[in-house]
């Protein structure tokens, strides 16, 4: 991915960008050290999107998401507008990267360290599971290395396209993919005890989506995790502030508590934004950072209704449900992340994605904000909750009396795995998938776009480029997927797009006032 190129007329070019989530503000970065003049506009009071802290009495929690990896990604951006990650954020390599537990026995910690791994997993599964891990691990390293120059790093593409980009000469680690194969047939293959077959099932739900349904190819991210997982010092969303400030620094106007209320449009090509004051912002570009979704349904007016595909609600990813506490917790030592596994995590996702209601026993994620590594903690600690729950947020609400049965499903299979809370007096903050489509409209509340299901759905996601010239998407929505990295990335592809573009335009223009030709 390179966003080096610089327009010829870049200085006069006007780009808005709506949404300051960690797509849009990429987005921004690069299209303003090409020169472009930049508006990022945000609705809500300060920058990040997901990446928010919520407030419990005195104290910030993260309430999206939790874990940063493919930290070089990252580094790229900064470096692209001359500037250094580490010196805006402080980041913490972390060792172990989660903790699980099963109801019915079991505990497991993973390493960041494939080797450490392999060794817990001997010791908590046997030696021939240690031996199928590293297998295991061989075949995720290949599929991240096959797919992550030709796809994630690259504008989207057919599936013929992909090949062509592989390569003939690498038809074999093409095929070695395993887009056709469900994500955990993929793993019975590998692992025969049940409890590590569900453990890495759960990369499903990285993206949002069911490992029945997943393909295969998600057991990439096994490398990605060995390739480095950090913590944020002072919480998340300290990386959307950094974020925020390079994209100042780099001369974007950044205006948050500002609504985009419509895009207008002039002889068929985006021309600018309207606010929900009235105030009209012209743009030779504009790059939504909105769910697709909100396009598709008219949402910035409904002449751009037929600028992307509408996907259907049942394409939806998961939404969820979750809690930040400040609680003292007894008998299960916490990690900073920490997993407790539901007994059937079959009907789990059938819940989720064909009966449309929570599951009647979900796994719940924990991400104890005070803790790294093997840190213990004294007194109340900052915890996140989280269940899965399905995208109905547009259509229906859960009752206080459906959260309170919920809350208590949750708090029963912690206990059955030796976790108690004990939250303190101040009410803990809750959202659920109608929230989330308060703040994320047109989506019921999913929180990864459209869910990956089946091998055609990584190419069905929304490319940067639209179908009404100048518009552009970026976001978890939009190709190469969801998650924090992909986002970002997701961001730079459309920036790249953009002046890709833009200069190609101009080339045109040029060479038909000079009477010659040209082909952008």
């Amino acid at each position: 991915m390179s966003t080096s190129l610089r327009c010829p007329t870049a200085g006069e070019q006007q780009a808005v960008v709506i949404g300051a989530g960690v797509g849009g503000l990429a987005a921004a970065i690069d299209l303003a050290s090409a020169g472009l003049r930049v508006t990022l506009l945000e609705q809500a009071p300060s920058p990040g999107g997901k990446l928010r802290p919520v407030c419990v009495g005195d104290a910030w929690l993260d309430a999206g998401p939790t874990v940063f990896t493919m930290r070089g990604a990252f580094e790229e951006l900064f470096a692209n507008a001359g500037e250094r990650l580490e010196d805006h954020l402080r980041l913490r390599p972390v060792e172990r990267l989660a903790r699980h537990a099963w109801a019915d026995g079991g505990q497991l910690d993973l390493f960041a360290d494939p080797r450490r791994s392999a060794e817990a997993i001997g010791e908590f599964a046997g030696p021939e599971e240690a031996r199928r891990f590293r297998a295991f691990c061989r075949r995720a390293a290949e599929i991240h290395d096959t797919l992550d120059a030709t796809f994630m790093r690259a504008q989207r593409t057919t599936p013929l396209g992909l090949f062509h980009r592989v390569g003939y000469r690498n038809l074999g680690a093409m095929l070695r993919i395993s887009p056709f194969t469900t994500l955990w047939q993929a793993l019975g293959r590998y692992f025969k005890d049940p409890r590590l077959r569900q453990l890495y099932g759960r990369y499903a739900t990285y993206c949002g989506s069911s490992p029945f349904a997943a393909p295969a190819t998600l057991m990439l991210i096994a490398h990605v995790e060995s390739e480095g997982v950090w913590q944020v010092d002072g919480g998340m969303h300290q990386l959307a502030a950094a974020l925020a400030g390079l994209a100042e620094r780099c001369g974007v106007e950044l205006r948050c508590a500002t609504q985009a209320q419509r895009i207008h449009t002039t002889r068929g090509r985006a021309s600018g934004v309207e606010l929900a004051t009235g105030e009209i912002l012209p743009a030779d570009v504009v790059v939504s950072n909105s769910d697709a979704a909100a396009l598709a349904q008219g949402l910035f007016g409904d002449h751009l209704r037929p600028a992307v595909r509408r996907q259907p609600p049942r394409v939806r990813s998961q939404s969820a449900i979750t809690w930040n506490w400040r609680a003292e917790t007894r008998g299960f030592p916490l990690h900073h992340h920490s997993v407790f596994f539901s007994s059937d995590y079959a009907d789990e996702f059938d819940a989720v994605f064909r009966r449309g209601e929570p599951p009647p026993e979900p796994t719940v994620y924990i991400c104890a904000q005070d803790r790294h590594d093997q840190q213990s903690v004294t007194g109340p600690e900052r915890l996140l909750c989280l269940i899965n729950a399905p995208a109905h947020g547009d259509v229906k609400s859960f009752s206080d009396t459906e959260i309170h049965r919920c809350q208590h499903q949750t708090l029963s299979l912690l206990e059955r795995c030796g976790l108690s809370l004990q939250p303190t007096e101040e009410p803990p903050v809750i959202h659920t998938p109608t929230d989330f489509e308060r703040r994320y409209p047109a989506t019921g509340g999913a929180l990864y776009g459209m869910a990956s299901h089946g091998w055609r759905a990584s190419f069905q996601r929304p490319a940067a480029r639209t179908r009404v010239p100048g518009l552009y998407l970026a976001g978890g929505s939009t190709h190469p997927g969801a998650g924090l990295p992909m986002a970002m990335m997701s961001g730079r592809l459309a920036a790249e797009q953009v002046l890709a573009d833009l200069t190609s335009d101009t080339r045109f223009r040029r060479a038909a006032t000079s009477g010659g030709t040209s082909t952008p």
